[in-house]
């Protein structure tokens, strides 16, 4: 699991704010969140991130939530 939580962080990374809103797709294999905001340069910036499990991407929603 905490494999899985850092990998999940490190997609993340790039944006040092983020939007008010996430996108979440469900699919036979998985889950795409999709979250926009800003990098460190101020440019706009999406992050689509593909999740094997229900676990990883709460993870995703727990690290947008505590940004």
């Amino acid at each position: 699991m905490a494999k899985t939580k850092e990998k999940t962080m490190s997609k993340l990374s790039k944006l040092s704010k983020v939007n008010e809103s996430i996108t979440i797709n469900r699919y036979d294999n998985g889950f795409m969140v999709e979250v926009g905001g800003r990098d460190d340069e101020n440019d706009w910036k999406t992050a689509k991130i593909l999740c094997n499990s229900e676990e990883e991407m709460l993870a995703v929603v727990q690290e947008w939530n505590s940004m």
